[in-house]
């Protein structure tokens, strides 16, 4: 059964819907009249307490199997693509994070999995680090250190290299990981499957982040599907659900900015900082500034997304400290927007130079 209550949209006026809703009304107005007019029985008397309070359920009841089939409708028309297209500009650039936090891959095209952007093993946030004590994952924010580590990865995108300032690179077999029966770390505090990548790179993460030999350990996501639900601060943001939450992701499994959008920021602060802090996976030239706050759906090739969330700054002082003078948007707090995060709803490729249609 469908829980019309539980659809999380607000009423307006819809042709459709309102025409059900009407006719149903209507229908209980109908019989309102002619026990007025008839009274009890058809004898022309007034019509009884009884008779009144069964017309007002009535109506009570038609108005709201009214609206909640309203909504349900209009739910339904918001989960579709749209049939027409527009042309807003074309991919310039394409990054994977495989570690949270840390470095991104620059590619030139990708597979979109309902997990995140990949090639092959080369995927986006299916590792982290997390604390050895208790399995909860660290980031840029608690331990700055963490961005310089660089992931490389081979050709056939089987194995990954991490580099860092002053230590010797260190590789980790991805394939082999696949082999090794998971256990489990936390996201936000929701636990997640997790494979651990061993005592070698786990004392090497340590040492360049702690300057200790233990306290950190690198886990490895081993599934295909999400299994997350929505975190609890985000579900004011009716458009996402659990499928949109990606491997160890935040929110969802893709980020999308635009070249205008970056250059905007640029203008208003001392020291320019590149896209690529923005940690989008998408970078998009064409539209203007913050022309993708608006957009709905986006097509790239086959792939088609759905924006279900604006993307919030997260970065230490700058660009943050200037983004909140002019990008806070009701209802996010201190938060400030670029970009959009979205949620895959047609599985594809995309690569650079393809074009970019918003509907």
């Amino acid at each position: 059964m469908i829980d019309f209550c539980s659809i999380p949209l607000t009423f307006r006026h819809h042709r459709v819907a309102d025409g059900l809703s009407e006719e149903m009304l209507s229908r209980v107005s109908i019989l309102h009249l002619e026990l007025l007019n008839n009274g009890s029985g058809g004898t022309g008397g007034k019509p009884t307490v009884g008779q009144l309070l069964a017309v007002a359920a009535g109506v009570g009841v038609a108005s709201a199997v009214g609206y909640g089939v309203y909504r349900y409708l209009k739910y339904r028309a918001e989960q579709q693509p749209p049939a027409e297209w527009y042309r807003v500009g074309e991919v310039s650039d394409l990054w994977i994070y495989p570690i949270k936090s840390c470095g991104a891959v620059r590619v030139r095209q990708f597979q979109c999995s309902s997990i995140g952007p990949q090639l092959g093993l080369l995927r986006d946030r299916i590792f982290m680090v997390v604390k050895s004590a208790d399995g909860k994952f660290i980031t840029g924010r608690s331990h700055p250190t963490l961005v310089l580590v660089q992931p490389s990865f081979d050709e056939q995108y089987e194995r990954m290299t991490l580099s860092s300032p002053g230590m010797m690179d260190i590789t980790v077999n991805v394939k082999q990981l696949l082999e090794t029966a998971p256990g489990s770390a936390s996201v936000w505090d929701q636990p997640v499957a997790a494979v651990d990548c061993g005592e070698e790179v786990a004392r090497w993460l340590s040492r360049f982040i702690l300057s200790e030999d233990f306290g950190l350990r690198l886990v490895y996501y081993p599934l295909e599907r999400p299994t997350r639900p929505v975190r609890e601060k985000n579900r004011i943001h009716a458009l996402l659900t659990a499928r949109d939450s990606g491997a160890l992701h935040d929110a969802t499994s893709y980020m999308l900015v635009s070249e205008a959008s970056v250059a905007d920021v640029n203008t208003r602060l001392e020291k320019p900082v590149p896209a690529l802090q923005y940690r989008a996976n998408i970078l998009v030239k064409g539209p203007s500034a913050f022309e993708e706050d608006d957009w709905k759906w986006i097509r790239i090739g086959e792939t088609v997304y759905r924006n279900v969330k604006p993307c919030t700054s997260n970065p230490a002082q700058e660009p943050l400290n200037t983004l909140r003078k002019y990008r806070l948007k009701p209802g996010l707090g201190n938060s400030p927007v670029v970009g959009m995060q979205m949620g895959v709803r047609t599985l594809g490729a995309i690569g650079l130079g393809d074009t970019v249609y918003v509907g």
